[in-house]
C-alpha cells in the first residue's frame, strides 16, 4: 500500500494536476523538491499517472458509445489488449457479467462511430456479438473522483483553476492537438507544448486557459487500482422513468463512490460506475440506491475483473500503467487491415 504522504500527494494532484510543485508542497507542508521527487517515483513505477482528454461542449460535439462485446472462449484478454491500442477506445474492461468486454468508444461523428463498430470491431477474429449503446449525456466522470486524503483547507489551497466560463468559444485544430499532447504529458510547460505544436507559447497558454475555463479539457490523476482505497469497479445498468432521469442521475452522481454516470440509448437508460473497497460492497450500494430512489430498476450488473486500459493508459494485471495511447478521437476511422468489413 502507498504511504499516507503518497495518498495526500495524489489527492492534491487530483485537485489540480498542473499545480506547481511549490503550491503542492505548501498545501501539504512539504518542500517542492520533495513533492516532485515523490511524484516522479510513483510515476516511474506506474503506480500513478496523469491524463487529459476532451470534456464539456467539446465532448458533446462528438459521438460517445458504450460497446459490450461477447468473445469466443479464451479470446477475451487477447482481444482486450488488441482493442486497447486503438485511439478511439479510451477504456477497456474485462467483466464478470453479461458480456466479456466493455468498451468506451469515441469518434467525431455518428457515421464514424458506426464505421468503427462495423469496420474495425466486428471483423476481428474472436468477436462473437456486439451491443452498442450511445450516450447522449455524461452527468459525471472520473475527473471528479477523489482519494479523500487531504483536508478541505488543503484542497482549498490548491483550487486554483480558472473559473468556469459560459461565453461561447470556437474550437480549432490547435485546441484538438493541444488536448492530445496534454494527454501524453499533462504537466508539460507551455513552452514545450508550443515547440511540439508549432505555435507561440503565449498562444498555447491562452488557449489552455480558455479550454480549462470551458471544461473542454478534463484533467485527472489516477492511481493503480490495487493501491487505491477503492480497488473494485462495479457497473450498474439502470432503468429510470424518463421524467426522473435528470434528478436520478444527479442524485447518483453525488455519491462519493460513483466514478461515472451517463445516459444511455437502450432498455437501460442510465449507466453508473462505482469504485468500491470490495466486490461485497456492491450489494450495499444497490440497497442504498433502492432506498433512496425507489423508482429505479437495476436492469443489469457487472464487476470488472481487470481494467486493460483506462482513459488512454495501458494497464497491467497488477494495476500499473505501462504506456499511453494518444487519445486522438479526431483521427480517421479506417477498416481493419487485411480483413473485409462485416
Amino acid at each position: 500500500m502507498l504511504s499516507e504522504g503518497d495518498l495526500k500527494l495524489l489527492d492534491a494532484l487530483q485537485t489540480d494536476p498542473r499545480a506547481s510543485w511549490a503550491a503542492v508542497g505548501t498545501a501539504l507542508g512539504i518542500g517542492a523538491v520533495t513533492a516532485a521527487r515523490r511524484w516522479e517515483s510513483l510515476a516511474a513505477r506506474g503506480q500513478a499517472w496523469l491524463t487529459a482528454y476532451p470534456g464539456g461542449e467539446l465532448l458533446a460535439k462528438m459521438a460517445l458509445a458504450f460497446v459490450e462485446v461477447d468473445c469466443a472462449p479464451g479470446e477475451a484478454l487477447r482481444l482486450a489488449r488488441e482493442l486497447a491500442r486503438d485511439p478511439h477506445v479510451p477504456t477497456v474492461d474485462y467483466l464478470a457479467g453479461h458480456c466479456d468486454l466493455h468498451l468506451h468508444v469515441i469518434a467525431p461523428t455518428l457515421r464514424e462511430l458506426s464505421d468503427y463498430v462495423q469496420q474495425r470491431l466486428s471483423p476481428r477474429p474472436g468477436v462473437v456479438r456486439i451491443r452498442t449503446s450511445l450516450s447522449p449525456r455524461m452527468f459525471t466522470e472520473g475527473s471528479r473522483w477523489r482519494i479523500r486524503a487531504i483536508s478541505p483547507v488543503e484542497r482549498e489551497a490548491l483550487a486554483g483553476r480558472p473559473a468556469r466560463s459560459a461565453a461561447p468559444v470556437r474550437f480549432s485544430d490547435l485546441d484538438r492537438a493541444l488536448i492530445v499532447a496534454l494527454g501524453e504529458d499533462v504537466r508539460a510547460s507551455a513552452a514545450s507544448l508550443a515547440l511540439r505544436l508549432g505555435a507561440g507559447a503565449t498562444t498555447v497558454r491562452r488557449r489552455m486557459e480558455i479550454l480549462l475555463a470551458h471544461g473542454a479539457i478534463r484533467l485527472r490523476c489516477e492511481i493503480a487500482r490495487p493501491l487505491s482505497p477503492a480497488p473494485v469497479t462495479a457497473m450498474l445498468w439502470l432503468r429510470v422513468p424518463p421524467d426522473k432521469l435528470e434528478t436520478t442521475a444527479r442524485s447518483i452522481s453525488m455519491l462519493p463512490e460513483i466514478r461515472m454516470c451517463a445516459a444511455l440509448t437502450s432498455k437501460a437508460n442510465l449507466l453508473a460506475v462505482a469504485w468500491l473497497g470490495s466486490h461485497h460492497d456492491a450489494d450495499a450500494l444497490e440497497a442504498r440506491l433502492a432506498a433512496k430512489l425507489p423508482w429505479l430498476e437495476i436492469a443489469n450488473r457487472a464487476v470488472s475483473l481487470r481494467t486493460v486500459k483506462l482513459m488512454g493508459h495501458l494497464v497491467e494485471g497488477d494495476g500499473r500503467s505501462v504506456g499511453v495511447v494518444p487519445m486522438n478521437f479526431w483521427s480517421p476511422v479506417r477498416p481493419l487491415d487485411g480483413i473485409s468489413p462485416a
